[in-house]
């Protein structure tokens, strides 16, 4: 209780949209200095930040894919994907069981054939009824999710062809 003083409370300070007899406009609120970029808004990566390169949505990752990354990937799918898209990507989540809008199956034509720039940028913006995460998932994150989902669509839709030949001969 020794910190919380009146003193405190009553300490000189501007109050946005007060009026100051300190400035020459009379205005508390001041107007940032010219070329000063907010904290966590330099954005000097545009594939790493945005997911896109020179407007379009990327085809290609901005960091190595490896085993740490997946499992970051897979963890943080199914803290903030699967109650809506399931664990295995089929769009019947927990949430959805209970009532809430579906949202489409990640193993459909078109999220298959989707780059991971575009996935990165649903995560990121939202998209119809889904919500942005960007202010829940790192950036890193929102990539190793996307990288996920497509190892979880892969899974999925893998060619027989492509299959080790132990793999091979348990699906006859």
């Amino acid at each position: 209780m020794t910190g919380c003083r009146q003193d405190m409370h009553d300490q000189p300070k501007y109050k946005p949209y007060r009026p100051s007899s300190f400035f020459a406009d009379q205005r508390s609120e001041r107007t940032p200095v010219e070329g000063t970029i907010p904290r966590g808004f330099l954005r000097e990566d545009e594939l790493l930040e945005t997911g896109k390169l020179n407007g379009q949505d990327a085809t290609m990752f901005p960091f190595p894919i490896d085993e740490s990354v997946m499992q970051r990937g897979r963890g943080r799918f199914d803290v903030y994907c699967s109650p809506c898209h399931s664990r295995t990507g089929d769009g019947n989540g927990m949430v959805v069981q209970r009532g809430y809008r579906r949202p489409p199956s990640l193993h459909i034509q078109r999220l298959l054939e989707a780059p991971p720039g575009h996935i990165f940028d649903v995560i990121t913006n939202g998209f119809g009824a889904m919500p942005d995460y960007a202010s829940q998932i790192r950036v890193a994150d929102r990539w190793a999710i996307a990288a996920y989902i497509r190892a979880l669509q892969l899974s999925q839709h893998a060619p027989v062809a492509e299959l080790p030949p132990d793999s091979r001969r348990n699906l006859q």
